[in-house]
């Protein structure tokens, strides 16, 4: 199967239906997986090496993983936790492999760009507030910051957290809740 032929429809697709596709080695469905997953993956990655040039890298041998054993993944319709699981891995494979602690310095990748309306100084404080966002993360313990990325920029829902952090649910809601009243502490002056 190629896929080809329906290349459109398969951009609208679910996650289940290109997921399964692929899984049965549908080169076309595993592009849409792709295209639809990479800008997450990449700011995911990037949070955790800390906009190191290896975000890429990390992203791209994931997705060969993910070619390789989506045929393995039991629910295809939870290919985005399983994408974001492998992902994981490899970016604390590199960060160990680095050093013996997590640098989160890469806000960066998570900027919006400048509208046009927007003025110098106005792009200043919020380039100086996602500086403050990326120290106040850098204090978390790596598990509370890893459940807040995975929550709060990957949309991730407590289950799939739970699930890549391998903890209880319950776990996840403690580590979660004390990650967001650290940032809110140390974000106060930025309300």
């Amino acid at each position: 199967m190629t896929g080809l032929d329906d290349g459109p429809a398969l951009d609208v697709a679910d996650d289940r239906t290109i997921a399964g596709r692929a899984a049965d080695g549908d080169v076309e469905a595993f592009a849409v997986l792709v295209r639809r997953y990479t800008p997450l993956l990449r700011a995911y990655a990037r949070r955790i090496l800390g906009g190191t040039a290896s975000v890429d890298d990390i992203v791209q041998e994931s997705f060969i993983t993910a070619w390789q054993r989506l045929p393995e993944l039991d629910d295809m319709g939870r290919v985005r936790g399983w994408l974001m699981r492998i992902v994981s891995r490899k970016a604390i494979d590199e960060v160990r492999a680095r050093r013996p602690h997590l640098d989160v310095d890469g806000v960066e990748g998570l900027e919006l760009p400048a509208r046009a309306e927007e003025r110098p100084e106005q792009s200043a404080e919020r380039r100086a507030e996602l500086t403050a966002l990326a120290d106040a993360l850098q204090e978390l313990p790596d598990a509370q910051r890893e459940s807040w990325v995975l929550r709060e920029i990957g949309g991730c829902t407590y289950d799939e957290i739970a699930e890549q952090l391998e903890q209880p649910v319950s776990t996840v809601r403690g580590l979660l809740s004390r990650a967001r009243k650290h940032i809110i502490v140390r974000m106060e002056e930025w309300r």
